[in-house]
């Protein structure tokens, strides 16, 4: 059986629920980068699970570089305004953000999901989305995104 702590420490590094922490801990035998690529699995799993569901609420977020040459807009979007106000969906959207300033297009979405994360090479954009679908609990698709560069 998993120790407090040890789901703690999962539950802090991935923000899944405590009780699928305690549930991949145990099936990792408390082992717990074993238990992190469970809980990506499962994450994955759910993810599809729900792709099909409608999305039709969400946010437009923005971005300009400090240097004002670089500017991206993003449109992210998910299944309920609740979620769209929440701080794990916002924060979302601003690491999209920082990836289509970082990119030198952004026209096609498909190869935006699968480009890797401008903060941990290890991870896809699509890998990142798929993560807080797993978290919020509903579908997130990204719209549109653009890229602006004097």
């Amino acid at each position: 059986m998993a120790n407090i702590d040890e789901i703690k420490k999962l539950r802090e590094a991935t923000g899944v629920s405590i009780a699928e922490c305690k549930k991949a801990l145990e099936n990792a035998k408390g082992d717990i980068n074993a238990a992190k690529e469970i809980l990506k699995d499962l994450g994955k799993e759910f993810a599809e699970r729900k792709k099909e569901r409608a999305v039709g609420q969400g946010i437009i977020d923005g971005y300009i570089h400090p240097n004002k040459k670089i500017g991206a807009l993003l449109e992210l979007r998910c299944e309920t305004d609740f979620v769209a106000k929440s701080d794990g969906f916002r924060n979302l959207a601003h690491e999209l953000c920082l990836q289509v300033a970082a990119m030198d297009s952004a026209e096609d979405i498909v190869s935006f999901l699968d480009q890797p994360w401008i903060k941990d090479s290890t991870k896809t954009i699509k890998d990142l989305i798929n993560e807080q679908i797993a978290k919020l609990g509903e579908n997130i698709a990204v719209g549109k995104c653009v890229r602006y560069e004097i």
